[in-house]
């Protein structure tokens, strides 16, 4: 239990500092950061911060769903704002798309391995995939259907408010499922198991 605790902060703390090297990257965002650096734009409250504060109202949706929260949900909000706070305070915006796109990529990089550690852990899930799973669980709508509808949603407001969209976003988009499927067997025990038996 104390190495899977361990496994989930560690987790949460990478995965807002792979957001921080994106952000600071400065070529387009996941969905969520886009909200959360257009939401930041317009009340000047730091873009983690606004991530922190957006994990809370998203969970506030997850009551009428029927969705409980588990440690890993509540620490997500905790900790992965706070950790893109700190990252992008710490390493300053790069220039030079060569620079720019390694940087983007290390990001990625480092939210897949981040992203495997919590999962991995198996303490229930951060409040944006959980409203997701809510959705599918409480009105039958097919996952992918209610992931895409819910970060297509997210994305426009997130544009419209300022927060950037660009090459970035494409490419998280369409490296970090694959990067996770691998990433995730790495951390989660029950998994390596099944994989072996199977």
């Amino acid at each position: 239990m104390t190495m899977r605790v361990v496994q989930l902060l560690v987790g949460l703390v990478v995965f807002g500092a792979g957001c921080g090297l994106m952000i600071q990257a400065g070529l387009g965002l996941d969905p969520w950061t886009v909200l959360a650096e257009g939401v930041s734009l317009h009340t000047g409250i730091g873009i983690g911060w606004v991530a922190n504060i957006l994990g809370f109202l998203v969970l506030l949706l997850w009551i009428p769903l029927r969705q409980r929260p588990g440690l890993g949900t509540v620490m997500n909000i905790l900790l992965v704002g706070t950790s893109i706070q700190v990252t992008i305070s710490v390493i300053p915006p790069v220039s030079g798309f060569l620079l720019q796109l390694a940087t983007l990529l290390a990001g990625i990089a480092v939210v897949a391995v981040a992203s495997g550690l919590y999962i991995g852990a198996n303490f229930g899930p951060g409040p944006r995939d959980g409203l997701m799973t809510g959705i599918h669980n409480r009105f039958g709508t097919p996952l992918w259907a209610a992931r895409l509808a819910v970060e297509a949603t997210v994305l426009l407001i997130g544009w419209l408010l300022g927060g950037t969209v660009g090459l970035g976003t494409v490419l998280f988009a369409a490296l970090i499922g694959p990067a996770v499927h691998r990433t995730l067997p790495w951390f989660d025990r029950s998994r390596r198991v099944a994989m072996r038996t199977a």
